[in-house]
Formats: structure tokens, C-alpha cells, sequence
């Protein structure tokens, strides 16, 4: 009986522990399991993007900029669209602090950068250095436009553009040229022979396709996923000049060779003159900027910048065009105040609206207002002393920056068609 009784225990017993382990294993799977994984699942959720290419890419150039001391700043527009829409959570983002990558886990091919290249360093020993830290690097140079013509100079060359990819993902560094209107400019990106087209998708790139100029953007840092980046104070400003950002050089070699054929008026008169119309010019842009109302290079002095990159010094005035859909009601108010008084205003904002302001020393500012048509845009004119009306007819164009007496203007990026329909047939 004793030995049974033992028997019997011992079944209990193996039976209670076998169904305390059945129990265990169950609460373990059904329960521990389950907030386990939803805890995991949480934390890798708030990590989710930080092991993708795109953000190791960034964080590995910016590692490689700062160690280098190569002050880049972000121009990417759409990192710096998502940057503004959510700017109150990145300002108040600590570094080390963020925990869900928003920014650049972004799918896209690639991220952009700018250089200043006055303030580059070491500029060959950060390239060697990112193709060490697995980056394949490429540099893309061309002659300096502003040496056009100089012969002993014209061969100079300077970079524009570094692309360096790390397996899917490429970085655009754009060079940002300083130039004496005290803004930034950066050169169109061409493929030199030599060069593999299949390196990275270039028809993708936002910058390059054409040289382009913008406004000195006043930078801040923030951290962006993480990352301490600096950007553009304004961040949409600076996106905004994108689009409108193309960029023309006046024609040096071909002034040079005019300037041969026909010697440059240097007397004291025409270098008076010179003096007097590029204040003017200065004050009527500080004047239109400060309305708002964009303008260009119209008639005489449009086509002294194109022939001879210079103010004709027998012209005696200013000429400027404006689109009439930017024309405003104080304008006229504005340059009063400018200390321009109006001289002539000849016909309506409806109709043929042309404006004249008296600058110092004779010098006259003159203001034509430009209509739209279907397929062409038309000035109207007036004859001061007959009132006689003419109706100028030029073929569409658009703007394009360019850089005139030491500043950045606005011209006709067609050119040549809008002098000739000014003046004729240029030979």
C-alpha cells in the first residue's frame, strides 16, 4: 500500500509539473510573445529608414565634409519642401535626439549639396578620402566664362559639379561661384568624352542643365533624421529661385573683338556718363526689388550689354523693360521718393504705358511696359513732341540672369531675336 501510494504521488506529481510547464509555454507564446514582439516591432518601427541607402549615403558625406572641414550646405528641393512643411518639429529636434527617419530615408536618386568655392579646403584630399569611405567620385570642370577673351587666361579651368555615388544613391555637390554683384553662380554640367553617361541618371539632376545665379542665401544649421545639416535660412525662397534660375554670360570674346574694330569710347565724357547711367541702373533696381516688380535690359542698353558688355556711352539714357501684368500703382510714388522725379508718362496701363524718370547729370531712365499677345508681346511708343504713337512687335521670350556693371540683371534669354526686332539684322 505504502508503495503504491508512493507511485501515485510520484504520477501527480510528474503530472502537475508537466501541466504548470504545458502552461508556461502557452502563456509565453500567446502572451510574453506577443508584447515582445509588439514591443520590437515598435522599436524597429521608430528606426525604420536608418539603415537605408539614402540616409547612410547623406550621413556618410556629411561625416566626410565635416571631418574635412568642406562647408556644404543642402540645396536639395525636395528635402528642403519637407524641411519647411514640418519646420517647427526639426527646430525643436536635438541632435542624437530623433528616433523615426522622416527626411532622407525618402525614396529618390539623388541628394544635393552646395559648396561655396571660396571657402573650399583640401578640396583633392576630401575627394581621395570619400572614394576610401566607398563613394565612386567624379568631378566635372570647365573653362571660367568670366575669362572669355583674355588669352593668357581663357584656358583657365575651374569645377562646376562633383557627383560621388555609394551604391544606389548619389550625392550632387554643386560649386557656387562667388561673382562681383555679390551673388552666387554655378556653371552648366557637361559630360566631358571621357566620361561613363550610365554613372548616374544626369537627365534627374535639378542643377546643371544650364548655368544658373542666386541670391547669397543666409544659412542656419538644424539637425535633419539625426544629422546636423546647414541650410538656407529661407528655404523656400531659395526653391523658388530654382526654376528661375537660368543664367547668361555676356559674350567677352565677341566685345573684345569689337572693342578691336571700333575703339572704346574712353573720354572723360563717356566715362562720366558710364559712371552716372550705372548709378542709375542701381537705383532703379534697389527701386523695382524693393516693389517687387521684376525687369530687364531693354532697347539701348540690352544692346550694349550683348554687343559690347558695357553701357553705350552715346545712348544718354537707361532703358528697362517690364511686364505689364507687374506694373504697380505706386511705382511712379516709389521713384519720387528715390529721388527720380517723372519726366514723361505716355499712354495707359491698358495701352502702350511707357515711363521716363530725370536722373542726375542729364541721364534718363526710360520704362517700357511690355503686352502679351497670342503669339508675339508688343511695346507701344510715343514721340514727345507729336505725341505720335508707334507699336513695337517682338517674338515671345523669357528671362535669363546675367551679370552687367557689376551686377545681376535680368535680359531677354532670346537675345538676339529681341535686338533685332529692336534694331535690325546685327552683323
Amino acid at each position: 500500500m505504502s508503495r503504491i501510494n508512493k507511485n501515485v504521488v510520484l504520477a501527480l506529481l510528474i503530472l502537475t509539473s508537466s501541466a504548470f510547464l504545458l502552461f508556461q509555454l502557452y502563456y509565453y507564446k500567446h502572451y510574453l510573445s506577443a508584447k515582445n514582439a509588439a514591443g520590437l516591432s515598435k522599436s524597429k518601427g521608430s528606426r525604420i529608414g536608418f539603415d537605408s541607402i539614402q540616409w547612410r549615403a547623406v550621413k556618410k558625406f556629411i561625416m566626410l565634409t565635416s571631418n574635412q572641414n568642406v562647408p556644404v550646405f543642402l540645396i536639395d528641393p525636395l528635402m528642403l519642401e519637407l524641411i519647411d512643411k514640418n519646420f517647427e518639429q526639426v527646430k525643436n529636434t536635438s541632435y542624437g535626439s530623433t528616433s523615426e527617419c522622416k527626411f532622407f530615408c525618402v525614396p529618390r536618386d539623388f541628394t544635393t549639396f552646395a559648396l561655396q568655392y571660396h571657402l573650399r579646403k583640401n578640396e583633392e584630399g576630401w575627394f581621395r578620402i570619400a572614394e576610401n569611405m566607398g563613394f565612386q567620385c567624379i568631378k566635372i570642370e570647365s573653362k571660367d566664362p568670366r575669362l572669355d577673351g583674355i588669352d593668357s587666361l581663357s584656358g583657365t579651368e575651374i569645377p562646376l559639379h562633383y557627383i560621388c555615388k555609394l551604391a544606389t544613391h548619389a550625392i550632387h555637390l554643386v560649386v557656387f561661384h562667388e561673382r562681383s554683384g555679390n551673388y552666387l553662380w554655378h556653371g552648366h554640367l557637361r559630360l566631358k568624352e571621357h566620361l561613363d553617361r550610365k554613372f548616374v541618371p544626369f537627365r534627374k539632376l535639378r542643377f546643371g542643365r544650364y548655368p544658373g545665379a542666386f541670391d547669397r542665401p543666409e544659412l542656419q544649421q538644424v539637425t535633419v533624421d539625426g544629422l546636423e545639416v546647414l541650410i538656407p535660412k529661407d528655404p523656400m525662397h531659395f526653391v523658388e529661385e530654382i526654376p528661375h534660375s537660368r543664367f547668361i554670360e555676356c559674350r567677352y570674346k565677341e566685345a573684345r573683338a569689337f572693342f578691336q574694330q571700333y575703339l572704346d569710347d574712353n573720354t572723360v565724357e563717356a566715362m562720366a556718363f558710364r559712371k552716372s547711367a550705372k548709378e542709375l541702373l542701381q537705383l532703379a533696381a534697389k527701386t523695382l526689388n524693393k516693389l517687387g516688380v521684376p525687369f530687364w535690359l531693354s532697347s539701348g542698353t540690352c544692346l550694349g550689354w550683348y554687343r559690347q558688355c558695357n553701357i553705350i556711352p552715346y545712348s544718354k539714357d537707361v532703358d528697362l523693360g517690364i511686364f505689364i501684368q507687374d506694373y504697380k500703382s505706386d511705382i511712379i510714388l516709389a521713384f519720387q521718393d528715390a529721388g527720380l522725379p517723372l519726366k514723361h508718362k505716355f499712354g495707359k496701363v491698358e495701352d502702350s504705358l511707357e515711363l521716363s524718370f530725370q536722373g542726375k547729370d542729364d541721364v534718363k531712365l526710360d520704362i517700357f511696359f511690355f503686352y502679351e499677345e497670342t503669339d508675339h508681346m508688343w511695346n507701344g511708343g510715343t514721340q514727345a513732341k507729336t505725341g505720335k504713337k508707334f507699336k513695337y512687335l517682338f517674338p515671345k521670350f523669357t528671362l535669363c540672369w546675367t551679370e552687367f556693371v557689376d551686377m545681376k540683371v535680368h535680359v531677354p534669354c532670346e537675345t538676339l531675336e529681341y535686338i533685332e526686332a529692336n534694331y535690325g539684322t546685327q552683323t
